[in-house]
């Protein structure tokens, strides 16, 4: 009789050692509110089993890390229980580290650039240009001067006549330089003017009617936000397009792209979770 006395009493040390954790401590005190688990599974949009496995802190049912710890903090809103603890729980649990709320992106490593080969180059060419003239001036032969005779004065009439032709020839000669100037005036095209289109960002707002993890990333591959949206939050943005999109759960999400209303469609939707491109406003 001792014996059995003995044994239940270790049995009831080693229940009350069991600390519930996370999920648990979650369950526990939604039992203490007396909130029915239906109200729960209304609250955040899910699955009955999926609750069920949230509070058993069987997370793998959820997808990924970032969908359970966003449901865990609304369940510890609904049931008014610390949010830290239940995260330190959480991270205990499952042996990981919280992402940032946000990625710097990589600096591009600075190349040097080698002198030598082109300092080696230059040189090169600068030697064979050398060679090329003293060769060339090597082979030229003196030129020898070019003796004759003396040809006599032109009378005063003949220069007179060749002044003449020389003076006509000369008029012509202008009056043929003008023609093709005016030619070449009227051929001339128009110069064409292209203009360059501005580029501009477009702009993103996000209003937030209940809690919803966001990603959204930019055509130049930037992180623009990478948090869990706040109930009654709003987030501007901007960015160059196209835009990849993921909401946790696109029903408490607004969108407006450059001031007008986007409705995500029903193609983009898996269930509460919604995976889009943007490519234009």
């Amino acid at each position: 009789m001792s014996n059995k006395t003995e044994n239940d009493d270790k049995k009831k040390d080693a229940d009350e050692s069991v600390v519930p954790m996370a999920g648990e401590r979650l369950a526990g005190a939604r039992r203490d509110s007396q909130i029915a688990l239906i109200d729960i599974v209304k609250e955040l949009h899910l699955d009955e089993h999926k609750v069920r496995a949230l509070e058993c802190n069987n997370f793998d049912v959820l997808g990924a890390p970032v969908f359970a710890k966003g449901y865990l903090r609304k369940y510890a809103q609904l049931v008014k229980v610390n949010e830290t603890e239940v995260m330190a729980d959480y991270y205990q649990l499952t042996r990981t580290i919280s992402p940032p709320s946000f990625i710097m992106s990589r600096s591009k490593p600075y190349r040097t650039i080698s002198l030598g080969p082109w300092i080696f180059a230059i040189v090169v060419i600068a030697v064979a240009a050398i060679a090329y003239w003293w060769f060339k001036n090597l082979d030229m032969e003196p030129v020898q001067p070019v003796i004759g005779e003396v040809a006599p004065l032109p009378t005063i009439d003949k220069l007179e006549v060749e002044l003449n032709l020389s003076t006509k020839s000369h008029d012509d000669s202008i009056s043929a330089l003008e023609d093709k100037r005016k030619v070449a005036t009227v051929t001339e095209l128009p110069i064409e003017i292209v203009s360059i289109p501005d580029v501009s960002e477009t702009q993103l707002s996000i209003t937030y009617s209940g809690d919803c993890w966001t990603e959204i990333s930019d055509a130049n591959g930037h992180r623009l936000f990478f948090d869990l949206g706040k109930s009654g939050r709003t987030v501007n943005l901007s960015g160059v397009a196209p835009f990849n999109i993921l909401f946790g759960d696109a029903a408490n999400v607004i969108l407006l792209i450059n001031g007008s209303r986007f409705d995500i469609p029903a193609e983009d939707l898996r269930g509460r979770t919604a995976r889009l491109t943007i490519i234009a406003p």
